[in-house]
């Protein structure tokens, strides 16, 4: 069986959620004699293999603007996979929704992750709203299969489009701190500092989260790590909130794993905004490294940390927020219960294999094969 893989930003390069994803699912495929091409966006890649750990790779152009990079870097990739030997062509981005047909065209049995509620992101005004919606609708149209991460996000697309999805779930890997003198490059402490891990975009409410943060007494710190793709305003805004409280630290991005890996592991909460997303790769991660989690209270989060079993929960506002602070500042003990608890969080459906099992038989039922996943 051969699968391309299209829209993410390609391999082994690891950015953002679905970059994840492709190298997680990539590398456990090629292990079950699944042959395996994924698509690369030229420009970020200075030296170009054409294989990389048994994984076949494509490098195609974009037309490099903001607006039209993910997509002409998706069209170019499907116009090659739809010429190629390939079995299976998995998109991933609900962006791509339109070009289920292509794939249709040539012949092509074609399957589609889809994202989070991309139309109701306040990035994306206007037309690029209108987009996203439709492009979600017509992915329902144009794919054979749908995919969502999350129960919540099946019952979104039943909602809107009368369209069943199947769930696949994210993974995340187990890991415990291995060295926690990484984390003292910025000056902070174990135990000292409340965390924020995610892009600096006004669905992930880091601006409210600060604020409440602001509002509240505790001499622990807020650290946030991430930021935004290009020069942003909104981004801009929030960087500019550390002129007024000096418990804000505001790393960037920061792509070594390990020490990422051991800011995680050594905050005393991990705050997580995110609003419209379905299972979340950062939440996920929070739970694979034995944080004790503070969650904006979505639907979404909630089955994540299955109604707060593995996580806390605070309402959208400054002012909620501010209090859960308060709190959960004072009670050390509920903070540490949720730590040793929280990996348990991470039962089979966000385990990778068991992933991989899945997207499998997805493939064998599409192909008409028995199923591969033993």
């Amino acid at each position: 069986m051969k699968i391309a893989i299209i829209g993410a930003k390609g391999y082994p390069i690891v950015y953002g959620g679905f970059d994840t994803f492709v190298k997680e699912l990539s590398e456990r495929l090629v292990k079950r004699d699944v042959t395996v091409t994924v698509y690369c966006h030229r420009a970020m890649f200075t030296e170009r293999p054409k294989m990389v750990n048994g994984i076949h790779l494509v490098y195609t152009p974009a037309v490099e603007t903001k607006i039209l990079t993910q997509l002409s870097h998706s069209f170019f990739s499907f116009i090659h996979a739809c010429f190629s030997d390939v079995d299976i062509i998995l998109a991933v981005n609900p962006a791509n929704g339109p070009f289920g047909y292509l794939a249709r065209l040539f012949g092509k049995k074609c399957l589609i992750n889809m994202d989070g509620l991309e139309w109701k992101r306040p990035k994306w005004k206007g037309l690029g709203a209108l987009y996203f919606l439709w492009a979600s609708r017509i992915a329902t149209k144009a794919f054979h299969r749908i995919i969502n991460d999350s129960e919540e996000m099946r019952k979104v697309y039943l909602e809107l489009f009368q369209k069943d999805s199947r769930v696949i779930a994210y993974g995340a890997n187990i890991r415990y701190s291995s060295n926690p003198g990484l984390i003292k490059k910025w000056g902070i402490e174990a135990e000292k500092y409340y965390l924020i891990v995610g892009r600096m975009i006004p669905d992930n409410n880091v601006d409210l989260i600060i604020r409440g943060f602001s509002q509240s007494k505790t001499n622990k710190k807020l650290v946030i790590v991430g930021d935004a793709p290009f020069n942003d305003r909104y981004a801009n805004q929030v960087k500019a909130m550390k002129e007024l409280d000096d418990r804000l630290l505001f790393t960037g991005y920061v792509n070594d794993q390990d020490e990422l890996a051991e800011l995680y592991h050594n905050c005393y909460m991990y705050v997580h905004g995110h609003e419209f997303g379905g299972t979340n790769p950062a939440l996920l991660k929070a739970l694979a490294y034995g944080t004790a989690i503070l969650a904006l209270d979505t639907r979404f989060n909630r089955e994540v940390l299955q109604e707060g079993e593995f996580g806390l929960f605070f309402k959208k506002s400054e002012e909620d927020f501010s209090e859960r602070i308060a709190q959960y500042d004072k009670d050390e003990n509920l903070v540490i219960s949720m730590k040793e608890k929280s990996r348990n969080g991470l039962w089979e459906k966000y385990n990778w294999d068991v992933i991989t099992s899945n997207y499998i038989d997805v493939f064998a039922q599409l192909t008409g094969g028995s199923t591969l996943s033993s």
